[in-house]
């Protein structure tokens, strides 16, 4: 009998890689009242596709964690579930979400879904000084930045922001494929006049920021990257409408 990544017996199924970017909640039972085959510290891993490993109950507490952990991973936010024969229906607060326990053995089970996620991938065309201060300074935002000076280079699918920090070298093939790929956020960092001549040859050009950044003075290389980010923060925070 092998042994699953939390250390329980069970057959091995596949678990995110190091380094992967494949979403995932670890479901942590943190209080069971009796009748439940679960008990406090049981965990079990649930990936995007719904796939579980681990233990942390039987197969109503199992469809129950599957569930809310797949809201959990489109919401990008932990709770806790509950799941009790208490709750006729479905009932939601701030950070706690209780659900029926239709199984007649009943019991109720206390379940942490933590949600982890990737860190947001940021693509920079580029190897110029802010190319590199915006690599720096994202890093240091805990963003995942690739930085590439390859025109053609593949954009991941989930990448949030694109910049383009190349000073006019290959900029309407790189903001083009970016606008493609329906990138949410695509900077270019040039000058206003130059700027906006690039891309107005663009197909939908109009989503290109440009000069990308938030309006604070910057002048060094670090206060622009500063100022890029700030943007793409103030961007990805703003409701849609």
């Amino acid at each position: 009998m092998s042994t699953d990544f939390l250390g329980m017996p069970g057959p091995r199924r596949p678990s995110p890689e190091p380094g992967s970017r494949q979403p995932y909640v670890i479901a942590t039972v943190v209080r069971a009242a009796r009748p439940t085959s679960a008990k406090p510290g049981d965990r079990a891993l649930v990936l995007a596709d719904g796939t579980i490993e681990g233990f942390v109950g039987g197969h109503c507490a199992t469809s129950a964690v599957r569930a809310q952990s797949m809201r959990v991973l489109a919401r990008g936010a932990s709770t806790l579930l509950r799941i009790t024969p208490e709750a006729a229906e479905p009932y939601e607060e701030e950070g706690l979400v209780a659900v029926g326990q239709p199984c007649l053995s009943g019991g109720t089970l206390e379940i942490f879904l933590q949600a982890v996620l990737p860190p947001a991938l940021v693509h920079v065309y580029g190897d110029g000084p802010i190319a590199q201060a915006l690599r720096t300074l994202g890093e240091a935002l805990a963003y995942e930045v690739t930085l590439t000076t390859a025109p053609s280079a593949p954009i991941a699918p989930d990448t949030i922001a694109l910049i383009v920090a190349s000073h006019g070298v290959n900029e309407p093939p790189v903001l083009q494929a970016a606008l493609q790929a329906g990138v949410p956020y695509i900077g270019l960092i040039a000058s206003r006049e130059r700027g906006a001549a690039v891309v107005s040859a663009l197909d939908g050009g109009s989503r290109v920021h440009t000069p990308a950044g938030l309006d604070l003075r910057a002048r060094t290389p670090a206060e622009i990257a500063l100022s890029v980010y700030a943007e793409i923060i103030a961007t990805r925070h703003t409701p849609a409408s």
